[in-house]
């Protein structure tokens, strides 16, 4: 039997105005205790849904049970159903805040710095098994980031050691030769004044490798393009060293293809190409040759190589040629800088040694042009391989 619409209206308005009223008051008790656990927060947002369904029902029921009994009997089922209910959802509160306290104990260790394993569980897909997820991944890559930068901090220790140390052979050298001509127990003075010149050419090329090196890291570079041979530039190279070259009985030879145009600084292409020669003629013996190549790849690249017959680089040393400071052996004596070329002649006494920058250079520019640059070891040597963009040759 339907109810008359004024009794119905009635009682909707009970219910509504004893709802928001427990609704009104679960809303200050969760936000008194927005400091407090997740269980304490979970159980005053249930509790205050069931009451606020009990209280308008309680309501409603006093104002229309005739029999007292079965009011009481109500209330009593309707206490027993809170009750119970705010048991249930403590246990169920307590296995959510275990999975947030084992998200606590992941984002605490990646605090510490540890790298976490995978946690994934292909079948959950929770918000907390993507979230754990989530953590995993950026732990790897912080961890990942502090090795990077602790291999960039050891890198640039060891630089500024090897640099000290070069940087002092040759003041050590100009102070001594300065002490001798001061005191005028030299007989040979041209001779004391070539080798002056050649240890500030040391110098002088030590400070530009230095600032070509920061333009480079700092992204200062600037490339003032213009469409070159290749070949050329490995022509030039080549004749720039030869005299290094021959001192030291090394045969050079240029080879490949003379139409491979790229489009870039001549300047710091030559830079390129002679600090790849550079090293394979200080990883070369006697009686030995390095040849540069030309050529195009399946790509249509550009492609300059460099093999030497130095005994190639340690299989673990292939990844690290080209960082800043790296030589394969600790800073060097000043015995083992080559100088060539008699220093008493116009244009002679080369001094071929470096402080480890070369690569690292040769690295920057290549990049810069949008190329690459690799090693690999042959059965007699290295093979460093530059690849750049190259630019159709005119039909």
């Amino acid at each position: 039997m339907m109810l008359p619409l004024p009794e119905m209206a009635a009682i909707f308005l009970v219910a509504i105005v004893c709802s928001a009223g427990i609704g009104i008051i679960g809303v200050g008790a969760l936000w008194l205790s927005r400091r407090r656990s997740l269980r304490a927060r979970l159980s005053i947002i249930v509790a205050t849904t069931l009451v606020s369904v009990l209280t308008g029902m309680v309501a409603i029921s006093a104002a229309m049970y005739l029999s007292e009994h079965d009011l009481y009997v109500f209330l009593t089922v309707a206490l027993a159903s809170l009750l119970s209910t705010m048991v249930v959802t403590w246990f169920l509160g307590r296995l959510i805040a275990r999975e947030y306290e084992d998200l606590r104990s992941l984002t605490a260790e990646m605090g510490e710095g540890h790298r976490l394993g995978d946690l994934s569980d292909p079948k959950d897909v929770s918000e907390t098994a993507l979230l754990r997820a989530e953590l995993v991944a950026t732990s790897r890559k912080l961890a990942d980031s502090r090795d990077e930068v602790a291999a960039l901090d050891r890198s640039r220790r060891e630089l500024i050691a090897w640099i000290a140390h070069d940087l002092r052979t040759p003041m050590a050298g100009l102070k001594a030769m300065a002490e001798a001509l001061e005191d005028g127990m030299i007989e040979d003075r041209q001779r004391y004044y070539a080798k002056i010149r050649i240890q500030i050419d040391r110098l002088s090329r030590m400070v530009d490798d230095l600032f070509a090196l920061s333009r480079i890291q700092s992204g200062a570079l600037e490339l003032e393009t213009i469409d070159v041979s290749l070949y050329d530039l490995v022509s030039d190279a080549v004749s720039d060293l030869r005299p290094v070259a021959a001192a030291k009985g090394i045969a050079v030879h240029e080879r490949g293809l003379t139409d491979v145009i790229v489009a870039g600084d001549p300047r710091e292409l030559t830079r390129v190409v002679e600090n790849l020669l550079m090293n394979a003629l200080q990883h070369s013996s006697q009686d030995t040759e390095v040849v540069l190549e030309t050529s195009r790849n399946g790509e249509g690249q550009a492609v300059l190589t460099v093999s030497d017959t130095g005994g190639g680089v340690p299989a673990e040393a292939l990844t690290e040629v080209f960082t800043t400071g790296w030589r394969g052996s600790p800073a060097r004596t000043p015995d083992d800088d080559l100088i060539t070329g008699d220093p008493t002649v116009n244009g002679g006494g080369v001094l071929t040694g470096n402080a480890g920058l070369g690569l690292a250079i040769v690295r920057g520019i290549v990049e810069a042009h949008s190329g690459t640059v690799g090693v690999s070891n042959t059965e007699s040597g290295a093979r460093f391989e530059v690849c750049l963009p190259a630019i159709a040759p005119a039909v």
